[in-house]
């Protein structure tokens, strides 16, 4: 790492305040270190005590030594005749300084030439430094840096390929984009089997898909695989303050990239750069857009059979500029997606390695309740679970730390110390079996794995968990409508129990509202409406925010269809709770006391027959 230069000015700051500390705060210290001032009266008392031994009279001071101490004393000069012969009678020896007159020659030399010679030293340096830079700075403004020094340079990280430290093997659940990567590393390998029969390589490739899903992993996978150099820098690091500064690093990093060919350059978060050219620039020619421009030139003007290949990641491709994503330039996109049940299967048992656990694991319960968590997420469960065993004192990871560790990072960590009322608790109970046993009662909806009125972090006072037994890809109309059901028994629960209704259901609503709603518009499950699309989505793996695509009529028509729907929803759980209304006391009751019951006490207890009575508050 380079040190930061001082300018010259600094120096001379520095020195000046050296030469003031040394005069005002080091030398005076170091003086009252040994002497110590004392009055002339009790000057006096030590010599009619004979205990004088030397005196040295200076200017208007008095320096003298006392028998049996090393220190000596300081005390002002009076008016007193009779000093000398006291001294006399009391055998002291004493002596007065006579004031010497500096050398003029010597005087002009510290006081004049000494600062002169050390700033001349200081100054010389400078310059010298100064002169390197300029001739820095014109060799970066012949190279089209317009003399900035390095920051036409490129930040790229460089790695040989196998100190990436990943290979294929440390990639799990992204079968499909590993299988497409091959190929560019048999290239990498093997060039000259393709140049035989006349292919040619993708110049570039796209790896799409949501944050912590692997991207920039693959990427390293593939350079480690092919043992070949590995450049990584992210998009952000293009953009500078300074227009054409983006430019020149683009044109830095393609020159490093066909030295060291065959290689790989990997620009993480590509959309950074790499959004549609829409003008809205000083005549559309921003420092984002000349960026980007000099990376289209860039890729166009690179031989693929060199060896040169472009890796980028990004998760928002809609906004990538036609001109990009173009075949010539990045000719392949590889979707990234969230792991399916055997891929989240497979990341838990890779990142199961790197801890101790029980062999009685079973991985795929493990994968089947953590539906839709990415990689990065599974690691973290995994990680998590490992700390749980730490907390227990155990040295072995088992199966109820990996289920308690997808409920932290689903709903967060145990608020074991919560205060909550008998009346909170026995409606969160109440609300919780209200989701379970309408769930039990639908044909189309998940098993109940878990329920539970622990308050979490995360702000839930309890959750019902329901986990699907294999892989679900496809949402018919009647499981979406079972699912608003679901969402809708909690507050049915609460009406047809208390005759009254909590906040407990707001996230039920949220969750509600934005499946019916997304039925309607997107997926053409409307009767009035059919296969029409009425609204389109915006940044799929980030958000998925929406947009509606019809006129202030036809919305009025679907705000009014969402209502109709979710009540149509939440009437008939309401009937289907008061007609098990003993099943929900008695379930209630059980969670009330017990707090957590799993999926299968939960069936046990739905179809044992009814037990009469139930909890009061």
């Amino acid at each position: 790492m380079n040190k930061k230069k001082r300018s010259f000015a600094q120096w001379y700051l520095i020195f000046c305040v050296a030469l003031l500390i040394i005069d005002f705060i080091v030398i005076p210290l170091v003086s009252d270190a040994r002497i110590k001032e004392t009055t002339y009266s009790e000057f006096l008392t030590y010599i009619e005590q004979k205990k004088v031994e030397e005196v040295q009279i200076e200017d208007s001071q008095i320096y003298f030594t006392i028998e049996g101490n090393d220190k000596t004393y300081q005390t002002g000069q009076m008016n007193d005749p009779d000093l000398v012969n006291r001294l006399n009678e009391s055998g002291a020896q004493f002596k007065q300084v006579i004031p010497k007159q500096t050398n003029p020659f010597l005087y002009f030399l510290l006081t004049f030439m000494l600062p002169v010679i050390v700033l001349g030293f200081l100054f010389s340096n400078y310059m010298k430094r100064m002169s390197k830079r300029m001739e820095n700075d014109q060799m970066s403004f012949n190279q089209g840096g317009f003399g900035f020094g390095n920051l036409s340079k490129s930040n790229a990280k460089v790695y040989e390929g196998v100190k990436t430290g990943k290979t294929f093997n440390d990639v799990a659940g992204q079968e499909e984009a590993k299988e497409n990567l091959k190929e560019v590393v048999d290239f990498l390998k093997n060039p000259k089997k393709y140049e035989e029969i006349g292919a040619q390589l993708p110049k570039g490739v796209l790896l799409v898909g949501p944050p912590g899903t692997g991207k920039t992993l693959l990427a390293k996978a593939v350079a480690g695989e092919a043992g070949v150099p590995f450049f990584s820098i992210s998009g952000s690091e293009f953009v500078e303050m300074f227009v054409g500064r983006g430019a020149a690093k683009v044109r830095d990093l393609f020159k490093q990239a066909r030295e060291k060919a065959p290689c790989i350059v990997f620009i993480d978060e590509i959309d950074t750069i790499g959004k549609k050219r829409d003008g809205s620039g000083l005549s559309g020619n921003d420092e984002r857009e000349q960026t980007l421009n000099q990376l289209l030139a860039e890729m166009d003007g690179f031989d693929g059979s060199k060896g040169v290949v472009l890796l980028a990641a990004t998760n928002r491709d809609e906004i990538l500029d036609p001109a990009l994503t173009r075949p010539g330039r990045f000719d392949r996109r590889i979707p990234v997606e969230l792991p399916d049940l055997r891929g989240r299967e497979e990341i838990l048992r890779l990142h199961a390695k790197k801890v101790k656990c029980s062999d009685d694991i079973n991985f795929n319960v493990i994968a089947r309740a953590s539906a839709g968590a990415s990689g990065a997420e599974l690691a973290n469960i995994v990680n998590e679970s490992a700390l749980l065993a730490i907390r227990d004192d155990r040295k072995k990871v088992l199966q109820k730390d990996m289920e308690e560790a997808i409920e932290i990072v689903i709903a967060g960590e145990q608020k074991k110390g919560a205060v909550i009322s008998t009346h909170e608790r026995l409606i969160v109970a109440y609300h919780e079996i209200g989701h379970a046993l309408v769930a039990a009662k639908c044909k189309h909806t998940a098993p109940v794995h878990k329920i539970t009125i622990i308050p979490r972090t995360k702000g839930a006072l309890g959750y019902t968990m329901q986990v699907e037994e294999n892989q679900q890809n496809l949402l018919s109309k009647e499981e979406i409508y079972q699912k608003i059901m679901v969402y809708t028994a909690g507050r049915c629960a609460e009406e047809l129990v208390f005759h009254s209704i909590t906040s407990g259901a707001s996230n039920d609503i949220e969750q509600a509202t934005k499946l019916a709603r997304m039925a309607i518009t997107r997926l053409g499950m409307s009767d009035q409406f059919g296969m029409v699309a009425l609204e389109t989505m915006h940044n799929q793996y980030l958000g998925q925010d929406t947009t509606l695509a019809c006129s202030n009529e036809t919305a009025t028509q679907i705000d009014k269809e969402v209502v109709q729907l979710i009540r149509k929803a939440h009437d008939e759980a309401y009937a289907i709770l008061e007609e098990n209304k003993m099943k929900l006391h008695e379930l209630a009751k059980y969670l009330y006391e017990k707090e957590t019951i799993t999926g299968d006490e939960f069936m046990y207890i739905l179809n044992k027959p009814v037990e009469i009575g139930g909890p009061k508050e």
